[in-house]
């Protein structure tokens, strides 16, 4: 108690001394060490507590504005950074998966949660390059993962590249006339230029569905707000349409349609004007998309090289898969950098398992989900001999359960020796370790 009343002052004091410094233009005076290092290790219990992960940039979750520094040498990869699910103040993590053409995984890796797309791609250069040994690979990348400098690195190994160029690229290769919008009518269209690369162009009459589809849904949501705004301004004398005409604006703009949809008014009365030429010129690119590579038509036909960049939803499904059903990479309930890759490796390994699964029983009439769920309910019974338990004997399972196992190739044993081995769950733990001391 009197410690406590003597810390008391000296922080009292101290800051007694930072305002009478701070007076006469000094800006900062330290605290007694004291109170800081009771804070400093306050802290650094509040920070251990609660990691979370969830999130395709996979996001880590803690209490409040925490640091991911860690006393000793090892470090959480947890950090602020860009977060695809709009969720604000959250630490996460980034993972990158590097797969085959099956879609089959070969690695996974932890970065940290401000690490940007384009970044996590030198290193899986190397990784081939060196670790593995690959020679005249070809990478598969979207839009945003292989970009100028990632070519470049790519070239320094000899490899090859397969990628998508953005909507204003496409709109800048049209007026240098290098290809034409009629060439986006045929099923599958290539244009070579003069530097060794080739595009590969096509239009996918679905997605031009949904954008325009997506876009008249946004005009009637305007329609509808404008409908509203003109009976409000009928209804109110005093309302100025100045100040309605803004609050549209606002929301065209939101909604991204300011390019062809405007609003004015004249007197008290709005008036909402739709550019059809704009529309067009707009619209005109919807469902279009250009591949671009450095692969000699030798090396791979135009067809080819469009079915391996669309082989990308495969790791789109790998991510889909390992943040959901039973493998659930997230939350994370570790702390330690060690521990988190070995969480995720561990969750890529199970994902292995999960396609394996997948490719043996798509003949039976269930998903791997449901399949997992049925073998969880096998069972075996104990056999005690003399008052000893000694072995565990497994009955016979059902027809289903029996076939979902000689499908995937597991020989259950019809009997399990006992070798003494007692092995506790995280409940039970406590009970039997306060069960041996008592021993």
């Amino acid at each position: 108690m009197q410690e406590d009343i003597q810390n008391r002052k000296r922080y009292t004091q101290g800051r007694e001394e930072n305002e009478t410094k701070r007076k006469q233009g000094e800006f900062w005076v330290e605290a007694p060490k004291k109170i800081n290092e009771e804070k400093e290790e306050n802290t650094t219990i509040r920070r251990e507590e609660n990691p979370y992960l969830t999130g395709d940039t996979y996001e880590c979750r803690k209490r409040g504005r925490l640091s991911c520094r860690k006393r000793g040498r090892l470090k959480i990869t947890a950090t602020f950074g860009y977060n695809r699910d709009k969720k604000k103040g959250k630490l996460q993590l980034v993972v990158g998966l590097l797969c085959d053409e099956l879609g089959v995984p070969l690695s996974i890796e932890v970065f940290e949660g401000n690490t940007q797309d384009p970044q996590t791609f030198a290193p899986q250069i190397k990784k081939v390059a060196q670790r593995f040994g690959g020679k005249e690979v070809t990478f598969v990348g979207d839009r945003g993962m292989i970009k100028s400098k990632q070519i470049e690195a790519l070239f320094d190994e000899t490899f090859h590249y397969i990628t998508a160029i953005t909507k204003p690229q496409i709109e800048t290769l049209l007026k240098a006339e290098v290809f034409e919008m009629g060439l986006f009518d045929e099923e599958i269209a290539e244009v070579f230029t003069d530097d060794g690369l080739r595009f590969i162009l096509r239009r996918n009459p679905l997605r031009a569905q949904q954008v325009q589809s997506t876009r008249d849904n946004k005009l009637k949501s305007v329609r509808k707000r404008f409908t509203r705004k003109i009976q409000y301004l009928q209804d109110h004398s005093r309302a100025h349409p100045k100040t309605a005409k803004k609050e549209i604006s606002g929301y065209i703009e939101k909604l991204g349609l300011a390019k062809w949809v405007t609003i004015r008014y004249r007197k008290r009365v709005l008036i909402l004007d739709t550019d059809e030429d704009e529309l067009a010129e707009i619209s005109k690119l919807d469902g279009c998309y250009v591949l671009k590579t450095d692969l000699t038509k030798e090396k791979a036909d135009k067809e080819i090289i469009h079915d391996r960049y669309k082989d990308l939803k495969l790791v789109e499904w790998a991510f889909r898969t390992e943040k959901t059903f039973h493998l659930e990479i997230r939350p994370v309930n570790v702390r330690k950098e060690k521990r988190t890759r070995g969480h995720v490796f561990g969750v890529m390994l199970a994902y292995i398992l999960v396609q394996e699964l997948t490719k043996r029983w798509r003949d039976i009439d269930k998903t791997v989900e449901e399949g997992i769920k049925e073998l969880s309910q096998l069972c075996a019974h104990k056999v005690i001999i003399d008052g000893c338990f000694r072995l565990n004997k497994v009955p016979k399972p059902r027809p289903s359960s029996r076939k979902l196992l000689e499908t995937a190739g597991v020989r259950i044993p019809e009997i399990l020796l006992c070798k003494g081995i007692s092995v506790a769950t995280r409940v039970k733990l406590p009970d039997k370790r306060k069960l041996f001391e008592n021993k």
